[in-house]
């Protein structure tokens, strides 16, 4: 059936209803999962929300970012190992969470993604936009979706 299961979380908790469900599937099919938390980086100019800040700060903050992300996947880690998955916790750094999700899959040869979505619908899905869709839409590896 499906040997690595990649599950995108933020540590939400609708991605932890795809966390707990990724879970209970690699148990089901003796898969490995893969827990993927993907980290922004700071915007650099103003025309990406940027406040100024000195490269210091800047630094301060994508590494506290980075640590909140290692928190997220290492307690992925611990509940997948405590119903016996083996479970690799990775971060990944980008400002585009679908590409670098499509890109971890194809990396660690995952055979499943399996993440959330908001199910948003109108002007919200138009504003905010969709991972979840342009994973749908660009993937070449099986998407389970979860709401």
């Amino acid at each position: 059936m499906y040997q690595r299961i990649l599950v995108a979380t933020d540590g939400s908790k609708l991605s932890t209803k795809a966390v707990n469900s990724a879970i209970e599937l690699a148990a089901l099919a003796g898969a490995e999962l893969i827990a993927l938390k993907v980290i922004p980086r700071y915007p650099q100019s103003y025309f990406e929300g940027s406040v100024p800040l000195s490269a210091e700060d800047v630094a301060r903050v994508e590494q506290k970012w980075s640590d909140d992300g290692r928190s997220v996947v290492d307690a992925v880690k611990a509940a997948g190992e405590a119903q016996g998955v083996k479970v690799k916790a990775i971060l990944a750094k980008s400002d585009v969470v679908s590409d670098a999700l499509i890109a971890a899959a194809k990396k660690h040869k995952a055979d499943l993604i399996v993440m959330a979505s908001h199910g948003r619908k109108g002007v919200k899905r138009l504003l905010l936009g969709s991972e979840t869709q342009q994973v749908l839409t660009h993937s070449e590896i099986p998407v389970l979706v979860l709401r």
